[in-house]
């Protein structure tokens, strides 16, 4: 009778330690959220969007030594990887394709969307 009798008290005990006393406040939403970052694709061109977001990988991608020999110095050589679907393929880590930047981070989302509406919009030399 002892050991039943310490058993429930023991269990009641735990279970009693897990209530919280919640209150309205605890879980009204925040007067001051952070403002959700955005992605502005509505005016992209290759000069003032896309050019810089692959400046990094003109590190290998350069045209004295192009690294898989994908050169993407100027518009022409990324026009020809953006219609060949190579460039897609391999900035979104897709299957069949090497994933760049090598060995790295893919890009961010908001990036990736902008170089899909610059393609979409037929690769244009803007």
């Amino acid at each position: 009778m002892r050991l039943r009798f310490s058993l429930v008290l023991l269990l009641s005990l735990g279970w009693l330690s897990n209530c919280t006393y919640d209150n309205a406040e605890d879980h009204a939403p925040d007067p001051d959220p952070e403002p959700t970052p955005t992605c502005d694709v509505s005016s992209v061109t290759y000069t003032a969007t896309i050019s810089p977001i692959l400046a990094n990988c003109r590190g290998c991608h350069n045209a004295s030594a192009p690294a898989a020999n994908v050169n993407l110095v100027d518009y022409t050589q990324v026009k020809r990887h953006a219609d060949s679907g190579r460039l897609m393929g391999a900035i979104t880590h897709a299957t069949g394709y090497k994933p760049m930047p090598l060995n790295g981070a893919k890009l961010g989302d908001c990036e990736i969307a902008r170089i899909q509406k610059w393609i979409d919009a037929g690769a244009p030399n803007n």
